[in-house]
């Protein structure tokens, strides 16, 4: 059966600034977070950094060239704050018109910018001033919201606050697998308020300036269930990974509160950590975070299956991304004493994450019950595997052709595809899905041990092949079906 996608629906590829632009230090750019952290010994595989990642500040005209030749009707890039506002400070002109040219390029090519603010780059002087821990940071998200908006304001029109806040507290500011690195229960509480209170007011002040803009955030959630849904313990470890993943940033966007299942579940964990996360939550806040979203993204890669009972053989915690790197890792969530992660057998990826395509369509159709009229995009979803360029003779003694056959990969597209036009035929109002990745790029602690993309880099010539996978999206977007 073909099952055709709506005249509307967009198809893109995204992309974050760090992990591909590369040019760390020209033009006026500064250390960022991640500048940082990379030179801490052990903390990235084979301590890689993104200083040169895919030379896209350099290469952004070929990286245009291959989004039109794929057939991509949207793009979606962050800026880079380091870039744009160098450690905080003054806006800096050459940055900005690196994004400049940028725009107008996709624009020339007919795809859509989707601007991201925040994809994990925090300046690193305004991490030394407390990072996201202080309320101070707030303003100055703010400030570096308007500059871009002054910048591209008249010709992007839709416009991401901040991508997998989870990540850029829990991970970062918790766990201490990405940056900055910090191990902190009560900096991880602090860091999520401050980081959905920037977008909250970055959220108002640019509807202030232009209603017309298409204004939201993008959160990555999960679908956690209970190994059997009978078991009071099952069920118990399904609610607290579902309140500390998917709750914890959804209810105060969408209700104006944090869960208080979940604020009770840290407290017996770090009780101290919750009384200053509560005192850092002042009156007014949770009414600035719930200011109306005209769209939610959703990231999605993996569901999983919970038990609040040990497992044979152990136990797999699946959002341990530090697993290989020498850092010591912990877990990103306060509360998870007692969780069990159960292994089921599903096919997995490069990053030993389940390949659960039918999670993505329950995940879809929950948060369209929970936020009815709320239009949805899948704003990344995709896969990592240790792809292999082969070398296919030319015809006719033409010069040959370089090819990457990533079937695993390509039937990962097709069946997460596949599971949202399942969602938006149940009725959930999703209006475009965008493959992560458009390049292979630099995958944070894993450095450039784990490719995501939909086109191959050689990091060492820069060269660039479209995947098999690739071929098959363009092929997608060009059919409007799958």
């Amino acid at each position: 059966m073909s099952r055709s996608f709506p005249a509307g629906f967009l198809f893109g590829a995204a992309t974050a600034a760090y992990q591909i632009e590369g040019a760390a230090f020209e033009d006026g750019r500064t250390a960022s977070i991640w500048d940082a952290f990379a030179r801490v010994p052990g903390a990235v595989a084979n301590g890689d950094t993104g200083d040169v990642a895919c030379g896209h500040y350099h290469r952004a005209d070929e990286d245009i060239a291959l989004m039109r030749e794929l057939g991509l009707q949207s793009y979606r890039f962050s800026t880079s704050w380091a870039r744009v506002r160098p450690d905080g400070g003054a806006p800096n002109p050459a940055g900005i018109a690196f994004y400049d040219r940028l725009v107008d390029g996709l624009l020339a090519n007919g795809i859509v910018p989707w601007l991201t603010l925040y994809h994990w780059d925090l300046p690193q002087a305004l991490e030394e001033r407390g990072g996201w821990t202080a309320r101070d940071t707030v303003d100055r998200f703010v400030e570096y919201a308007l500059t871009m908006h002054d910048a591209l304001g008249d010709r992007v029109a839709h416009w991401t606050t901040l991508n997998e806040p989870w990540c850029s507290s829990f991970l970062s500011y918790t766990a201490g697998v990405h940056a900055p690195g910090r191990r902190s229960i009560r900096d991880g509480l602090l860091s999520s308020h401050h980081l959905l209170l920037a977008h909250g007011r970055a959220l108002q002040e640019l509807r202030r300036r232009d209603p017309a803009l298409s204004l939201g955030l993008t959160l990555n959630l999960t679908v956690a269930d209970p190994a059997d849904p009978d078991d009071p313990a099952d069920l118990d470890a399904a609610r607290r990974i579902d309140g500390q993943f998917n709750r914890w940033f959804l209810d105060p966007i969408l209700r104006g509160a944090y869960p208080a299942d979940v604020v009770s579940d840290i407290r017996e964990a770090d009780a101290d950590a919750v009384s200053a996360f509560e005192e850092a939550v002042r009156p007014g806040d949770l009414a600035t975070i719930a200011t109306p979203l005209d769209v939610l993204g959703i990231n999605y890669y993996h569901g999983e299956l919970l038990s609040g009972h040990p497992q044979p053989g152990g136990d797999r915690d699946v959002h341990d991304p530090g697993a290989g790197v020498t850092r010591p890792t912990g877990s990103p969530f306060p509360a998870a004493e007692g969780v069990h992660w159960v292994e089921r057998g599903l096919p997995r990826t490069g990053m030993d994450w389940e390949v659960q395509p039918e999670g993505l369509t329950r995940l879809l159709q929950r948060v369209a019950n929970e936020a009815p009229g709320l239009p949805l995009y899948v704003t990344e979803n995709g896969s990592a595997y240790d792809d292999v360029v082969v070398e296919e003779p030319g015809a006719g003694g033409a010069a040959g052709v370089r090819r990457v056959p990533d079937e695993e990969r390509t039937r990962f597209l097709r069946a997460h595809v596949a599971a949202t036009w399942d969602a938006l035929e149940s009725g959930v109002d999703v209006r475009g899905y965008f493959a992560w990745s458009l390049l292979d790029n630099y995958e944070w602690a894993w450095g450039y041990e784990k490719r995501f993309g939909i086109v191959r880099v050689d990091y060492e010539t820069q060269e660039r092949i479209v995947k098999d996978s690739g071929r098959e999206y363009a092929r997608i977007i060009a059919a409007r079906a799958i």
